[in-house]
């Protein structure tokens, strides 16, 4: 029980002459007890400031104006695609938040539904597992069928901290599209699978897919807003955007590759192999499959060409560009 002297006093209102600035003396609030219209606007700034500053932030990281900074980010990782500034702000949280370089396609923005969403590339997501500071190493184990068949991919991710590591288990007959990727390098798409799994079991990363998730996000897209359409031809469509996208920015090393193949050709140079090699390496790898299209498809590189990227590049150079 309190006594009367013990009942909490109202608080006095404060003298306006009085600086000193002592707490709990001043209640600003208008008589219908919200804040003060003066205090709701220094909120509504402080918000403000807060959407703007992720985009200051990051055009200062990268030594820009964050006027050139917008523009650059909706001309090259947007695509061109017209987004608001929420979006473009969201998206740049994202690449903040899990330190991802947006312009060397460490993270990208893919159409959603008309918005966009973030997208992790095979590149980011190595760096976000390699950098974590729990991260103790990963292993693969192919499972295959008595004939050679690849019948699934675990990964075992290692936690420091943990006495046992995370096993995820991928399986070919559920991974598997009929993409180009899928066709010429199953293996590698599907432990691809494996360790991001693993590392979203093992270390909780959210907000992020990466490209073969989204791209199965737009074969649903695609099916419920006509299901007479068939739901690869919007994949298809949207490799060709990326596929011309990644050809302008690497045609000087396009340009290098094709020479060196033809140089090859005449003369059995192996020199020009290693450059052509070389060339191709400095390609990012989640660039080199956008670039891998058909020709009958539009692809830059014909079919020969193709082979020898494949085929014909010295081992180690080819270990590099994976």
């Amino acid at each position: 029980m309190l006594w009367p002297s013990e009942f909490p006093q109202p608080a006095a209102p404060r003298n306006p002459s009085d600086t000193s600035g002592a707490v709990g003396t001043y209640n600003n609030t208008a008589p219908d007890g919200y804040p003060a219209e003066d205090d709701m606007n220094s909120v509504a700034t402080i918000e403000q400031s807060k959407s703007v500053g992720v985009l200051a932030t990051l055009a200062s990281h990268y030594g820009m104006d964050k006027g050139a900074f917008v523009q650059t980010i909706k001309a090259t990782v947007m695509n061109g695609t017209d987004v608001s500034n929420e979006q473009l702000a969201a998206f740049c949280l994202v690449a903040k938040e899990h330190k991802l370089n947006p312009f060397t396609k460490e993270i990208f923005a893919f159409p959603s539904r008309g918005g966009i969403v973030p997208v992790v590339s095979v590149d980011g997501w190595m760096k976000l597992i390699n950098s974590h500071p729990d991260f103790d190493g990963m292993e693969f184990k192919d499972n295959v069928t008595p004939d050679g068949q690849l019948l699934s991919i675990t990964c075992r991710m290692f936690r420091k901290g943990r006495s046992h590591p995370v096993e995820v288990t991928e399986y070919m007959a559920e991974c598997k599209r009929n993409t180009d990727v899928w066709r010429q390098w199953p293996a590698r798409m599907l432990r691809h699978k494996a360790t991001i799994q693993a590392a979203r079991y093992a270390f909780g990363f959210a907000g992020i897919m990466e490209q073969d998730e989204a791209e199965r996000m737009g074969d649903i897209d695609g099916a419920r807003k006509d299901e007479n359409v068939v739901p690869g031809v919007f994949v298809e469509d949207k490799r060709k955007a990326r596929h011309d996208e990644a050809a302008e920015q690497y045609a000087a090393s396009i340009e290098l590759i094709k020479d060196r193949i033809s140089e090859w050709d005449a003369t059995q140079d192996s020199d020009a192999l290693y450059t052509a090699a070389e060339a191709w390496a400095e390609i990012p790898s989640a660039a080199q499959m956008d670039l891998w299209l058909a020709p009958t498809k539009g692809g830059i590189f014909t079919t020969h060409e193709r082979d020898v990227i494949k085929s014909k590049l010295p081992k180690i150079e080819q270990e590099k560009s994976e």
